[in-house]
């Protein structure tokens, strides 16, 4: 189902201080490998046309032609001062390094830089936990690089939330730069991150800024109830691919969830998708949503979600359709403790 609504994008701020983007993002995870150069240009050019301003991609993405190709579009177009640009580093070490190391980001950075033909990253990520290396020396080579100028901003992805909270508790403890933004999976099949992650950032102020905001195509409602898909689709062309493969996701729970989904869908005449997004970007903290598409058609499809409001009551049958429940130790036993006294069920003084 096609839409020919072209919204303007609106406006929010990346957590304390960091950069005013776009709703939605444009991730570029595709480019160089699902989608060549003259496509990944062409949804550029849209993107921006429908007022984008925020270009997501990583070092790793095709094993940098995707900053490449950005870099390349930046330059025809006479520059990307105009936009903010994300990218990220930590999987790409330099032999002999750890991925967080100061030694491996100093390398990343400048090869981004080099990529992406720019002079500094608006808003540079950690691409998901170093183990083998300590945060606070993490921070203090990410504070160097904002003071070098070759950085603007820091912002982490795939986090649990202790490791989050280490992270604000350990920039706090020796002033250095504080995240403005996290890129988690999050999604109406995939809301894990509720439970300590989100209210982690809350707290801290820090936003959201989502991947896989349809759940890898599971949310569009192009697949059928326990019908393995097939043709030219990414679970046709590939059913085991990552976080979405078919029989990961194929549950009862997943079509309870697109049933309530497309039902508010074909009340609003709207595609599946849009309905998805608009939850998304209604729950708290999200300030940017990731689109990650591999053709021009599907990018314009889910740039007509901007301006889609849905209801308090539509929100809430979401919602609740999507809930997974809260495991019964500690989360449910804490919540419980919170709504009476405990102590006395517990036959205490």
């Amino acid at each position: 189902m096609k839409t020919d609504i072209t919204s303007p994008l609106g406006i929010n701020t990346l957590g304390h201080g960091g950069p005013r983007v776009s709703n939605f993002a444009l991730g570029a995870m595709t480019f160089g490998a699902e989608t060549n150069e003259a496509d990944a240009f062409s949804q550029l050019d849209c993107f921006v046309d429908h007022g984008g301003t925020f270009i997501d991609t990583a070092d790793v993405y095709s094993d940098g032609v995707s900053e490449q190709i950005i870099g390349k579009w930046g330059r025809q177009r006479g520059g990307l001062d105009d936009l903010v640009i994300a990218t990220k580093g930590r999987f790409a070490p330099p032999a002999g390094s750890h991925g967080a190391s100061r030694r491996s980001l100093l390398r990343s950075v400048n090869a981004s830089l080099e990529r992406l033909q720019i002079d500094a990253i608006d808003l540079y990520f950690i691409h998901g936990w170093d183990q083998d290396t300590d945060v606070a020396d993490t921070l203090a080579t990410l504070a160097d690089l904002v003071t070098a100028g070759k950085i603007h901003h820091i912002a982490w992805s795939n986090l649990a939330g202790w490791q989050l909270q280490k992270i604000v508790s350990t920039a706090e403890a020796y002033r250095l730069p504080m995240p403005v933004a996290l890129q988690p999976q999050y999604s109406l099949l995939e809301r894990g991150i509720e439970l300590e992650v989100l209210p982690c950032c809350l707290s801290a102020g820090i936003a959201l800024t989502p991947w896989s905001p349809l759940a890898g195509g599971w949310l569009t409602g192009k697949y059928q109830a326990h019908t393995r898909p097939t043709g030219n689709t990414r679970l046709g062309i590939d059913p085991n691919r990552g976080v979405e493969a078919w029989d990961l996701r194929n549950t009862d729970k997943t079509w309870e969830v697109l049933a309530v989904l497309e039902t508010i869908a074909e009340q609003h005449a709207r595609p599946a998708a849009h309905i998805a997004l608009a939850w998304l970007a209604s729950r708290p903290g999200v300030a940017s949503i990731l689109l990650g598409v591999r053709t021009l058609d599907q990018l314009r499809d889910n740039l007509a979600a901007a301006e889609l409001q849905l209801s308090e009551t539509e929100l809430a049958q979401l919602t609740v359709a999507s809930a997974t429940g809260l495991p019964a130790y500690p989360y449910r036993f804490l919540e419980n403790w919170s709504r009476m006294d405990i102590w006395k069920t517990m036959g205490t003084d």
